[in-house]
């Protein structure tokens, strides 16, 4: 493949904003989706340094109401790769947060993975999202766990969780069937906005602790360039990201064991 064409939806986003440079420099054209053009100069001050290119899409998520809707931007941008950083970030109330974080992410989710193009999707998402604790949980990891999921961010919790739902099966569906695609849940705990470390543990994590979106942003780009597939999941920790992406990567890691994938397989 020649430099390959991203679409990042939820362009302006913290996340998003460090993701940019970084896919950037690797070649790769970025197409950077965001609903106010006030915001548009951000994004270019982001990408400028290439040696890949950047443009802006001007479209607000919340008017994607259907697969058709998202194909559209989609066919606007042409991408090889799809990455979802957007959200409602608790703006708008719950409403708001399905809009987006559940119904717009999977109409995403089901365009990119039905068209043949789209090589790898990436979906930011968290730690939290699951029915059952992981196996390496221990009890105090999953009551906090459950805790942040029933009477924090509950809205939050559900919505994701259907989105997580019709990547992993669907994707699943996919990668059976064709070799050259993949797709990466990355995971990340309890965000902050202190400087990227370039050091986190991925994979089989605990839940306590938090990661930087800096580095969130750096692993995201790695696992996309390195070609991972499957649940990630992402903290600080004591390790050089680069070895991590290695490794994760070289012995298939994915966090899914344990989940109720019955009830993931119902909920569609």
């Amino acid at each position: 493949m020649s430099s390959p064409r991203v679409l990042l939806l939820g362009g302006h986003g913290k996340v998003s904003l460090f993701m940019t440079p970084k896919f950037t420099s690797r070649s790769w054209h970025v197409t950077s989706v965001i609903r106010n053009a006030d915001q548009k100069p951000a994004i270019l001050e982001a990408g400028k340094n290439g040696p890949g290119s950047i443009d802006v899409l001007i479209a607000s998520l919340d008017d994607v109401k259907s697969q058709s809707d998202a194909q559209n931007i989609l066919d606007q941008a042409k991408p090889d790769y799809v990455v979802w950083s957007a959200g409602a970030g608790g703006k708008g109330g719950a409403a708001r947060t399905y809009a987006i974080d559940q119904h717009a992410a999977i109409h995403f989710i089901k365009s990119s993975i039905a068209t043949p193009s789209i090589k790898k999707i990436l979906l930011v998402s968290a730690l939290s999202e699951r029915r059952k604790p992981a196996p390496w949980w221990s009890d105090e990891d999953w009551a906090g766990i459950q805790k942040m999921n029933t009477q924090v961010l509950p809205d939050y919790y559900k919505a994701k969780l259907a989105a997580d739902d019709v990547l992993t099966l669907l994707g699943e569906e996919r990668m059976a069937r064709d070799k050259s695609f993949s797709y990466i849940c990355l995971r990340p705990g309890l965000l902050s906005d202190e400087q990227e470390s370039g050091k986190v543990q991925l994979g089989r994590t605990g839940t306590t602790g938090s990661v930087a979106r800096a580095d969130v942003a750096d692993v995201a780009d790695r696992l996309l360039a390195a070609g991972a597939r499957g649940w990630i999941d992402l903290l600080g920790g004591e390790k050089e990201v680069s070895a991590e992406v290695e490794r994760v990567v070289k012995e298939g890691v994915t966090s899914i064991e344990g989940e109720d994938l019955e009830a993931m397989k119902a909920s569609l």
